[in-house]
C-alpha cells in the first residue's frame, strides 16, 4: 500500500516537503483558541471553525497547512478566578513568539509566503508587530487572514438569516452554532442555548452603550473608545446573537464558502513576486 498523499505538514515526509517547495512556496498556519463560549457549544469553537476552513482551502488551492495552534490570545475570556470556564490564554508576548518561531522556521526551509488563519477575532489584536518583524527581517510575505463572522455580510450572503439588529456580533450566535453543529453535532446542547445581546459594562454607567463583541463602546451613538473589558462585563452568557438560527446545513455552507474565499486569496498570493532575502533563524536555543 502506497504512502498517502497529503498537504498536511504533520503527515508529510521531508522529501515530500522539498518536492512541494519546487512548485509552491506558500504555507497556511491555522491559529485557534480555547475559550468560554455560550453554554451550548464547545470551548474550541474558534479552533474547529478555523481548522475546517483551512483543510478545505488547502485542498482547493493545493497549499500546505501546518498543525493548528489550539490556544490564542483570550485574557478577557478568563472570567473570575475559580469559576471553571476552562479558558486557556497565551500572553501577547508568548503568542507573538509562537508566531515568530513558526514563521521563521518555515522561511528557513524555503517558504516565501506565510498565511496565518484564525476565526478568533482577539488573536488579531496582538500580531501586527510580529508580522512586521518577520517581514522586515526576512523579506518574506506574511499576513493574518480572518475567517468571516456575522459582520461580513457580503461574504456570507445567502447563508446567514439573522438581521443586523438580531445578530449584532459573532460570538456563539448563528454562525458559530452552525459551524459547531457541522463539525460534530453531538458536541452541541441546544437545550441550554440562549439568545442575547451585549451591553456596556455596568460600571461605565448609563451614558455608554455597546452593540457587539468588539472592544468598542458607544458614546452619544458613536463608537469612539476602545476599552479593555472582560467578556463577562458586557456579555454574561458569552452569547452575542441568536444561536437558534444555527443549523448543520448552514455550518457546512459556511465551511465551503469560507474555504472558497481563502483558496481564491491563496491563488493570488501565489502570484506575488516575493522571495525571502534572509532565511536565517538564530533563535534556536
Amino acid at each position: 500500500m502506497g504512502k498517502k498523499k497529503t498537504l498536511y505538514l504533520h503527515d508529510m515526509t521531508y522529501p515530500e516537503v522539498a518536492a512541494y517547495l519546487r512548485a509552491c512556496d506558500v504555507a497556511l498556519v491555522p491559529m485557534g483558541s480555547l475559550e468560554r463560549h455560550g453554554a451550548h457549544i464547545p470551548l474550541g469553537c474558534d479552533a474547529l471553525t478555523t481548522w475546517e476552513v483551512v483543510i478545505r482551502a488547502s485542498k482547493k488551492a493545493s497549499v500546505i497547512y501546518t498543525p493548528i495552534i489550539p490556544y490564542g490570545y483570550s485574557p478577557h475570556h478568563m472570567h473570575e478566578m475559580g469559576n471553571g470556564t476552562g479558558t486557556i490564554t497565551l500572553a501577547g508576548e508568548t503568542y507573538r513568539r509562537v508566531i515568530y518561531d513558526i514563521g521563521k522556521s518555515l522561511i528557513y526551509h524555503g517558504f516565501n509566503k506565510i498565511v496565518f488563519v484564525t476565526h478568533h477575532g482577539s488573536n488579531s489584536k496582538v500580531v501586527d508587530e510580529v508580522l512586521r518583524r518577520i517581514r522586515y527581517e526576512s523579506g518574506a510575505f506574511t499576513c493574518w487572514y480572518k475567517t468571516p463572522t456575522e459582520r461580513e455580510y457580503n461574504a456570507l450572503r445567502g447563508i446567514i438569516e439573522g438581521p443586523p439588529e438580531e445578530t449584532p456580533g459573532w460570538h456563539s450566535g448563528e454562525i458559530e452554532t452552525s459551524t459547531c453543529l457541522a463539525y460534530d453535532e453531538i458536541l452541541v446542547d441546544m437545550s441550554v442555548a440562549v439568545q442575547d445581546r451585549t451591553h456596556a459594562p455596568q460600571w461605565m454607567g448609563p451614558a455608554f452603550a455597546k452593540k457587539d463583541g468588539s472592544g468598542m463602546v458607544e458614546f452619544r451613538e458613536t463608537e469612539q473608545a476602545w476599552v479593555p473589558m472582560e467578556h463577562h462585563e458586557y456579555s454574561a452568557t458569552s452569547t452575542i446573537g441568536n444561536p437558534f438560527r444555527g443549523s448543520k446545513e448552514k455550518g457546512l455552507k459556511y465551511f465551503e464558502r469560507s474555504a472558497e474565499h481563502l483558496a481564491a486569496f491563496l491563488e493570488e498570493v501565489k502570484k506575488f513576486s516575493i522571495r525571502a532575502t534572509n532565511r536565517e533563524f538564530n533563535n534556536r536555543a
